[in-house]
């Protein structure tokens, strides 16, 4: 079968819920891929930043086959012996109190959603059912019900009401707007640290340090959904110490398992988490002890092989080598660590006609919002393979 038999099977069987470029993958390696005709691309998406460590890196693979060989499900109703080891592995690892193991992104949000409700109604004292939760405009959470309920992408909502109450949307980036929005009811504002979705956005120096203190002056719990900005993939193991802030909740997955295997987690401190009881809220897969295995070696390599150092380093060498290009395409190139986002401008706003540009070229990226460039490669990523990327980025980008 070639590509073409490969896309037919897809439009003929799948759901047509996504447009992705017409490269069909059949092989992975480091921050390489190739398709089914042999023709090799450099990844600069890292599936949303869940293969951060690389794809099929050799030591998460092993310890993949290791736990697969010998327990793969036991269900929450009986203990393994991967848990315990994974709970204080990553809490060391972030300075966390307590966690709650989930499956995906998606799960995460929805499951410290339930959590920040319940501690309102016990803890804070908000009467039943008016509990509030500070959202920003812009954001991007997944993809649930509840979640595009409070999102403000008309196409992640239009045809999917009615939707959950209890959120109110603010400006990103604005920490005035966060403290006018408080009311006795708000128990928690969630916010991207940088928003990925909607092209790579950073807020002003300060805001996060600025929205941390308000939410700590307010009794408001500070939620950071740090699900792609999360563990190396700007520059540190968590977005939030950039700015030196400790959120009380913090949401990671996607590179929690360097790409093998869905798993994600609440990490909080046990005022919030405390609140839970047995039969409230669950998962069958959640905490399982093959993907407990792949998470503790997917976080022991991206420390022991220096990836989050080699991301700041190698971020700042990119986005650097972008900014050079001299085109008036470009509006702007932004980003931190290895989450770049390249905007471009007027009629030269076709992101998705430039990704497919450099599809042809061997460079896979991704467009959002039709007018904005996502690069994010691994983050095993050295100079010259930038500087080999570099050079066809300035060949699409000045159309030449």
């Amino acid at each position: 079968m070639d590509a073409n038999d490969f896309i037919r099977l897809e439009e003929t069987f799948g759901a047509h819920n996504y447009r992705p470029l017409d490269v069909v993958l059949t092989r992975g390696e480091g921050i390489w891929v190739w398709d089914v005709e042999g023709k090799r691309y450099l990844d600069c998406l890292s599936s949303y930043s869940a293969v951060n460590q690389g794809h099929c890196h050799p030591r998460i693979l092993e310890a993949l086959r290791r736990q697969a060989a010998t327990l793969t499900l036991t269900s929450r109703a009986f203990r393994n012996d991967q848990l315990g080891l994974f709970y204080r592995e990553i809490c060391a690892l972030t300075r966390s109190h307590r966690v709650l193991p989930m499956n995906s992104g998606a799960e995460a949000v929805e499951t410290v959603i339930k959590a920040v409700r319940k501690w309102g109604y016990q803890v804070k004292g908000v009467p039943a059912d008016q509990a509030e939760i500070i959202v920003c405009a812009d954001n991007f959470h997944g993809r649930t019900i509840t979640i595009v309920g409070f999102s403000t992408d008309p196409q992640a909502r239009d045809g999917f009401g009615p939707f959950t109450p209890g959120f109110r949307v603010i400006a990103f980036g604005d920490a005035a707007a966060l403290e006018r929005a408080i009311t006795p009811a708000t128990v928690a504002f969630l916010v991207e640290p940088i928003q990925g979705e909607a092209g790579v956005i950073l807020p002003p120096a300060g805001y996060l340090a600025a929205a941390r203190e308000i939410c700590r002056r307010r009794g408001v719990v500070f939620i950071l959904d740090e699900i792609q900005t999360g563990l190396g993939r700007t520059g540190k193991l968590l977005a939030e110490e950039h700015e030196g802030v400790e959120a009380d909740l913090t949401l990671v997955g996607k590179a929690l398992s360097g790409g093998f295997y869905p798993v994600s987690a609440v990490l909080s401190n046990s005022e919030v988490l405390g609140v839970l009881r047995p039969g409230e809220h669950g998962s069958t897969f959640g905490g399982n002890p093959l993907a407990c295995a792949v998470a503790r070696e997917a976080l022991r390599v991206l420390v022991e092989e220096g990836m989050i150092e080699n991301a700041a380093a190698m971020g700042d060498y990119f986005l650097s080598g972008l900014r050079s290009i001299r085109s008036d395409r470009v509006r702007e190139v932004r980003g931190r660590g290895l989450m770049i986002g390249v905007e471009l401008v007027g009629e030269a706003g076709d992101a998705r006609g430039y990704s497919e540009r450099l599809r042809e070229l061997g460079i896979l990226c991704k467009d959002t919002h039709g007018h904005t460039l996502r690069i994010s490669p691994p983050l095993v990523i050295r100079r010259d393979d930038i500087d080999w990327a570099l050079e066809r980025l300035e060949r699409v980008l000045t159309g030449h």
